[in-house]
């Protein structure tokens, strides 16, 4: 299960350390309004999706709530279906969809999760709500 954190399930964006300092940071600048995760990890932690107005406490690496966030939209897919639209508001500098595909792949497969086309990915569009 997530840790919960002031009544609210937590976000933690990343693996921890500067990765996650740098997403967090995208996040409070407005510029992150998405995130990916991988759908097997959901089931692994018996954890439910996030549902639209689900409010999340955005984590940094002190495991200490920096933000709420609020879900806006929920979508579950295969990784070849993955969209620029959703790719760019990740807001990670990626400048292509190739970019972005790489990228991701090679960061699920250094933590021991490699992933193909038919790999069920699990989309999360969120807002800012306030800052900690």
């Amino acid at each position: 299960m997530w840790p919960r954190v002031d009544g609210m399930r937590a976000l933690e964006l990343g693996t921890a350390g500067d990765m996650r300092e740098r997403l967090n940071a995208l996040v409070l600048a407005g510029r992150k309004t998405a995130t990916t995760g991988l759908l097997a990890e959901y089931v692994e932690e018996t954890e439910g999706l996030e549902f639209d107005g689900e409010r999340l406490a955005l984590l940094g690496n002190d495991g200490d709530r920096v933000a709420t966030i609020e879900i806006t939209g929920v979508e579950v897919v295969p990784f070849a279906e993955v969209t620029w639209e959703h790719a760019a508001a990740e807001g990670e500098g990626d400048r292509s969809l190739d970019e972005w595909r790489t990228g991701h792949s090679r960061f699920w497969n250094a933590i021991g999760t490699p992933v193909d086309g038919d790999t069920p990915l699990v989309f999360l569009r969120f807002r800012l709500v306030e800052f900690a």
